[in-house]
């Protein structure tokens, strides 16, 4: 394809009139048909330097450096199609195509395509058009009118609202001697009745939203939708645009009835009246009127903001009683109406954060498109960089996607670098004011959005949505019971079931996926900041979150009651459970190290090793160092597990000697207790750092003390995690025999108790003692069955030396170049593990780049490793699993 035009771009879209029901009813002509009007299409666009850059079904979209190029190609298409013998096809009549064109400053994205304001308006004009009609826009009509086409002259056809319901455009006809003039009035909103309000800016990122929404509408068994969802997510706006994409489905017109600012439901009717011109006649009741002038419309009715009006639910029910009335209803909360279809609106696309996209990407993103675009409504050289895009993805999931808390963050880069605005978003409703002066007060600041909200609770459901704001990152029915649902002078006067209920009704919470099917609920972090504002102002905030904290603490410490350790697997459902609560816990530890300090000892000792197994190194670490400095108020047996804790995790970094420091004093603290699981814990920490300093006989003396005491202790799965241990220990001395026997024993034992990380780690073993020993079959197998079980539980650890080990075997077999990518991976994912290798293996693979640098030459090495860093764990682990799968087939060892 050709390069693609950038700047002032002119576009011209064309599509086949009626052209479903041809497809549907003549598909073999339609073919024929078809293939003749692409080929005059493309043609025309190539012969003016133009670009078909998107073809949608028989929609095409091309675009061109100049307006009077596209101007041309269009002429030139309708011309050509109507010279086309149709009739030789097999159709019933010709082919009638429709052509708009419109410009605008825009530059495409990497991915071959454009995105822009400038393109909507130009679907919205094209859509007004009829079959064999060029329509330009006042943009493309100036700029061409000094170079149109001999023979060619415009009409101006007046100003039209399109149904973007932007200000409206003036719309011009180009016309020719050899084409038809005269065309039925436009498709746009000036034909049917409405009163929909003309808007100032696009509706941006909600394209799927607004195709599913007038979809659902035009369904003949859906009357009554209601879109629901908190304020700020663009409610409002996205129920306009379907209203407005909807308007020829009503030949009695489309009417907005906006209710924000009615709080008595009584006088509902009168405001559905005044906008359908129902007047109060004798002594009639209004809603009898209104059934009675409705009996025989087709109608749509747009009912905004009900939700301090929803005792009038029944009042719309009514209405529905006229069969051709149909009814969109925005509110926080349902009406609960039989019938009744509730769509949540969810927030705007958001981007991934890792990794950080670049500038170009950003565009791909609603969330993102709508920053920008507002952005430069406020600075017009407002631009995104590779620089300024991760903080303005960032901003944007700050903002939970919602559409009004985007654009107020976005009218501050007059004032704020995107930069210097993340950094204040930590308080994000301070900063969240400013909103545009004709927007109605309670949405000119997020702040008084979400009070909107608020204040149609009753006192309970406040004081429920008060006590929930402590929930960082979500939380269970269970622990809402516990934590909000407190016995005493505090109880609710209302069924946490019920009240959550009602909040989810009215959008200032919602349910979430969570662990296993089970209940999970949420609130948005902005209407959550509100709620501990208001825990705040109520001072309510210090006992809520020591609810909170004993909850989590009395969680945690029922699973070390139940098994010791928190499961090493993602698969496993504790491990699961430590995730989804992870922000809980990390609120929790904050509060309790500034208010109870022996609280946040006892809740660190349940979470550390979650900490460990799920890759928070080095925040375990410092919550840790942060709770030891008030080690005077800690209990013995829980010093010596903080203190194993800190050991693993400085161990892990390569602090070996913060890890011994903490490893000895945990050993002193674990007898002096008498805790045997304890004592065999540091144990297996100090033999691991006696390997680190070649130490291997008091090594071998602390392995054995610490798995007799695990054996001792019944707690098999502790022997599991040791076992390992001995077998790096034989394999330091060479004793590959002992080595498998140890790694069998994991496996078996990872078998038996269902834990999928031993046997991961087992097979990995095992696979590396075979390769140790030059047995590349046997150990390629075992490598590819250990890195798909490490990948399918998300055991990076485990993942990382599989990709070293296949490393190895691929270089012995000549493939170094494959092997340098697959140790590059490993190296690039261990670094964001936060791991550092131990010295003997780091030595080892040192060695191993030696050994493939000299066989690929230092540039070629180079450029395998780094290819291999870049690479996600995903494609990482898809290379290593493919290339053991070649390795197998090979059959042979290496000489």
């Amino acid at each position: 394809m050709a390069a693609l035009p950038s700047g002032t771009v002119a576009f011209l879209f064309t599509d086949v009139e009626g052209s479903t029901r041809l497809w549907q009813h003549h598909r073999a002509a339609m073919e024929r048909a078809y293939a003749r009007h692409d080929a005059v299409l493309r043609g025309a666009v190539a012969d003016q330097g133009g670009v078909v850059y998107k073809v949608v079904g028989d929609a095409v979209q091309a675009a061109f450096p100049t307006a009077e190029q596209a101007v041309t190609a269009a002429l030139e298409i309708q011309l050509g199609l109507d010279m086309e013998d149709w009739a030789g096809t097999g159709l019933p009549k010709p082919l009638r195509v429709r052509a708009a064109l419109h410009a605008g400053a825009v530059d495409p994205d990497p991915d071959g395509d454009y995105r822009s304001p400038v393109l909507n308006r130009l679907g919205r004009l094209l859509g007004a058009g009829h079959g064999g009609q060029i329509l330009l826009s006042q943009a493309v009509a100036q700029l061409a009118r000094d170079r149109l086409p001999e023979e060619t002259t415009l009409r101006d056809l007046g100003e039209h609202r399109l149904k973007d319901l932007l200000e409206p455009e003036r719309v011009w006809q180009l016309l020719h001697p050899a084409l038809p003039a005269d065309f039925p009035d436009l498709a746009t909103l000036d034909v049917r009745p409405h009163n929909l309000p003309v808007q100032l800016t696009p509706v941006i990122g909600r394209e799927k939203e607004v195709w599913e929404l007038t979809a659902l509408l035009r369904r003949p068994d859906v009357r009554l939708v209601t879109l629901t969802g908190p304020g700020g997510t663009g409610k409002t706006r996205l129920a306009l645009q379907a209203a407005a994409e909807l308007v020829d489905d009503y030949p009695d017109g489309v009417w907005f009835v906006p209710l924000a600012a009615i709080t008595d439901p009584a006088l509902v009717p009168s405001a559905i009246a005044g906008v359908l011109g129902v007047r109060e006649s004798g002594a009639t009741p209004l809603p009898e009127l209104l059934r009675a002038h409705l009996a025989d419309e087709r109608l749509l009715l747009v009912l905004d903001n009900f939700e301090q009006v929803l005792d009038a639910a029944p009042v719309v029910g009514a209405l529905l009683a006229a069969p051709g009335v149909r009814v969109l209803v925005t509110s926080r909360a349902g009406l609960r109406l039989r019938g009744e279809r509730e769509v949540p609106v969810p927030p705007l696309a958001l981007p991934n954060r890792r990794p950080p996209p670049t500038a170009e990407q950003l565009g791909l993103f609603g969330a993102v498109r709508l920053f920008l675009e507002r952005a430069q409504g406020v600075r017009p050289d407002f631009a995104a960089t590779n620089e300024t895009a991760p903080a303005i993805a960032e901003i944007c999931h700050r903002l939970d996607g919602l559409p009004l808390a985007i654009e107020l963050a976005a009218a501050r880069v007059k004032l704020l670098s995107p930069p210097a605005m993340l950094a204040r978003l930590e308080q994000r409703l301070p900063l969240l004011t400013g909103g545009a002066r004709d927007l109605p007060a309670r949405q000119q600041t997020l702040r008084a959005t979400i009070a909107w909200s608020y204040d149609l609770l009753e006192p309970d459901e406040q004081k429920l949505y008060r006590r929930l704001s402590v929930f960082a990152g979500g939380w269970t029915l269970e622990a809402a019971e516990a934590v909000a649902g407190s016995q005493g002078s505090g109880e609710l006067g209302l069924d946490v079931l019920e009240g959550l209920g009602r909040l989810v009704d009215h959008s200032l919470g919602r349910q979430v996926e969570g662990t296993g099917g089970g209940d999970r609920f949420a609130m948005l972090e902005t209407i959550r900041e509100y709620g501990l504002e208001q825990l705040e102002a109520e001072g309510e905030a210090d006992a809520a979150r020591r609810r909170h904290a004993a909850h989590f603490l009395e969680a945690g410490e029922a699973e070390l009651a139940t098994r010791g350790t928190i499961a090493e697997t993602k698969a496993d459902a504790r491990a699961a459970r430590f995730d989804l609560e992870h922000d809980n816990l990390r609120a929790a530890l904050a509060w309790a190290l500034a208010h109870e300090p022996p609280t946040a000892a006892r809740l660190a000792a349940t979470v550390q090793l979650f900490w460990l197994h799920r890759y928070h190194v080095a925040e375990g670490l410092s919550w840790l160092e942060r709770v030891l400095a008030h080690r005077e108020d800690v209990v013995p047996a829980t010093l010596a597990r903080l203190l194993n804790g800190v050991a693993d995790l400085a161990g892990q970094r390569g602090d070996y000697t913060r890890s011994a420091a903490a490893g000895e004093e945990a050993l002193v603290l674990a007898r002096s207790v008498g805790d045997g699981r304890l004592t065999a814990w540091a144990l297996s920490s100090l033999a691991f750092l006696a390997m680190v300093a070649d130490d291997l006989e008091r090594a071998a003396v602390l392995v054995e003390e610490a798995i007799g005491l695990a054996r001792q202790s019944g707690d098999r799965e502790f022997e599991g995690v040791l076992l390992p241990n001995a077998a790096l220990l034989a394999v330091r001395c060479g004793r590959y025999a002992a080595a498998r026997t140890h790694y069998e024993d994991t496996r078996r034992l990872g078998e038996a108790l269902g834990s999928q990380r031993l046997t991961a780690a087992a097979l990995q073993g095992l696979g590396w003692v075979a390769t140790k020993q030059r047995e590349d079959v046997r150990g390629a197998a075992l490598t590819r069955q250990a890195l798909g079980v490490a990948r399918a539980i998300d055991e990076r650890f485990i993942a990382a030396d599989c990709l070293d080990s296949l490393a190895t075997i691929a270089g012995r077999h000549g493939r170094t170049s494959a092997a340098g990518r697959l140790a590059g991976a490993a190296a690039a994912h261990r670094e964001a593990l936060d791991y550092v290798p131990d010295p003997a293996s780091q030595r080892e693979l040192d060695d191993q780049a030696a050994a493939f640098r000299l066989e690929l030459g230092d540039g070629a090495y180079a450029a395998a490793w780094e290819a291999g860093r870049a690479l996600s764990l995903d494609e990482a682990v898809a290379e290593g699993l493919a290339l053991a799968d070649a390795l197998a087939d090979d059959g042979t060892e290496p000489a």
